[in-house]
């Protein structure tokens, strides 16, 4: 771990599983925000990881009095409720860092980010520090790491291909849904997550801890959301030697090449040729695997993530220097 990481206690919320416990590697104190129930945006230290010493939960009630050093915000409603109704005054003064998770749900470029007085604007891609137009906010990018278990890679033993998407139905088009299912009706292809089961292929939701056993045994991984940053199931996958299919948008682009780890395409028709040869040649799919995996590796390594949020996090709490990287981000 990197000796420069301040012993910081960095209060904040729980947004998406997968990114707090990687985050939960930065060797800080990390105070979770709880609300009665677990609800999401409040759900602590949830099951099925395995969270470490260093992460514990705090009921809302009693944020006001807790002694922190800086305050993670992760999404909007914490950003403009949260911050008035649950911190004191002076946690509101303290040094503060917005994570931006995702790109801009209205205009695609031309919505202005809310996170004024922000210490510092975290953006998780480059895409999404392109698209936002961050104004005079201090913006930086800290891309995506993730950890898969050391002794689990991909076998593509079976035929299908696999996604990864929680509420698909629910979510339509921005995530793809109908993509899904042209593609589900051309190829071998199977869903996964939170009500799977009411879309064609749908298995159900599958444990975290037993995600990465789970989905190594197929071909590929199909991803086929139209408009996102890049979801850490993609990361997840090409580390465990996946090639990886999908729409030829965001972030996605700079990741993948045809031909070598994976396929991308605007024209769900090409994915579907593709996804077929891939179907009846398990060499093919294990070779441009084992280039996915080392694209993984040399991208989103956690060591290079942990540094990363070091930098960030000692930055903003001591001399107030932002790190290098930073700018404001409007492009206008």
């Amino acid at each position: 771990m990197p000796r420069d990481c301040p012993p910081l206690r960095v209060l904040t919320w729980q947004v998406h599983g997968n990114y707090m416990f990687y985050l939960s590697q930065v060797p800080c104190e990390w105070w979770l925000v709880t609300r009665d129930g677990h609800p999401p945006g409040y759900a602590g230290r949830t099951p099925g990881f395995p969270w470490g010493a260093n992460v514990r939960e705090i009921p809302e009630s009693q944020v006001p009095e807790a002694q922190v050093d800086c305050v993670l915000y992760q999404s909007r409603r914490h950003w403009e409720t949260d911050r008035h109704t649950l911190l004191a005054p002076a946690q509101r003064e303290l040094p503060s860092v917005y994570l931006e998770h995702d790109p801009p749900q209205a205009h695609p470029s031309c919505t202005r980010h809310w996170a004024e007085g922000v210490s510092l604007l975290v953006h998780v891609t480059p895409f999404n520090a392109l698209m936002w137009d961050s104004g005079e906010i201090p913006a930086r990018v800290v891309e995506h790491a993730a950890i898969v278990p050391a002794d689990i890679r991909c076998s593509a033993r079976r035929s299908e291909g696999i996604a990864v998407i929680n509420h698909l139905q629910r979510r339509g088009r921005r995530l793809g849904a109908d993509v899904y299912c042209e593609l589900q009706r051309q190829a071998p292809l199977r869903l996964i997550g939170m009500d799977s089961e009411s879309m064609p292929g749908g298995l159900g939701e599958i444990a975290h801890a037993e995600l990465p056993a789970f989905i190594a045994e197929y071909r590929y991984l199909l991803n086929p959301i139209r408009w996102t940053s890049l979801g850490l199931s993609v990361v997840e996958a090409m580390l465990l030697g996946m090639p990886v299919l999908g729409l030829a948008t965001t972030e996605l682009v700079s990741v993948i090449e045809n031909g070598r780890n994976g396929w991308l395409a605007t024209d769900p028709q090409q994915l579907a040729e593709v996804m077929r040869q891939l179907s009846a040649d398990r060499a093919l799919a294990l070779r441009w695997g084992a280039q996915a995996r080392a694209t993984a590796q040399a991208r989103f390594g956690i060591e290079r993530f942990v540094r990363d949020w070091c930098e960030v996090l000692a930055a903003v709490t001591t001399s107030g220097a932002l790190p290098s990287g930073v700018r404001a981000s409007s492009l206008a």
